[in-house]
């Protein structure tokens, strides 16, 4: 889509646009984004201990999202971990790989360490796996971007007791700068 051609000619146009001066209130403008995992936020909820923390800072120019995951206590050996899109209380298709020990993952995916982990990376347009279905085609960070500012991702991670998601939590936009979705 348009949105990967302008994150690959620089992002110019993710750094235009005007800032409403609500700062803290993320949206639009965002650049850095955060999300504290539980069991309670997985649809459907599941009673774990399991937790973890993701944090995300943006460079519109360079097109990439440096991020970082932590989780603990998991009841069951960790499988993967993702950014997805969807709404609060609502299961969404994987935009982003954050680790695996699962075969079948795009090529480069770290491997995910049994927890307590921290693991870090940095989501390009080439990380962004999708969800077609869902109107993000592979490859386009800045549907991916204007997602995340919008509050419609989170980040979970599965574990062989918990296939389907151990830990979630909704990512949030945090803090504000002068720019426009796209």
């Amino acid at each position: 889509m348009a949105a990967t051609a302008i994150l690959a000619a620089g992002g110019a146009a993710i750094a235009t646009g005007q800032d409403d001066g609500r700062r803290g209130q993320g949206g639009p403008g965002a650049t850095t984004f955060r999300a504290s995992l539980t069991g309670y936020e997985e649809v459907p909820a599941v009673s774990t201990e399991a937790s973890g923390r993701f944090r995300a800072t943006l460079d519109a120019r360079a097109g990439r999202l440096a991020w970082r995951l932590s989780y603990r206590e998991l009841e069951g050996a960790v499988q993967q971990a993702h950014i997805h899109f969807g709404q609060v209380a609502v299961n969404g298709g994987v935009s982003v790989f954050l680790c695996t020990n699962l075969p079948g993952a795009p090529a480069g995916v770290q491997r995910c360490p049994p927890p307590p982990a921290t693991i870090s990376g940095v989501a390009t347009a080439a990380s962004v796996v999708g969800p077609a279905r869902q109107g993000i085609g592979p490859g386009d960070l800045g549907e991916l971007v204007a997602a995340m500012r919008a509050g419609v991702t989170y980040a979970n991670v599965h574990s062989d007791t918990f296939p389907d998601g151990e830990a979630r939590g909704q990512i949030a936009a945090i803090g504000r700068r002068a720019h426009a979705r796209r």
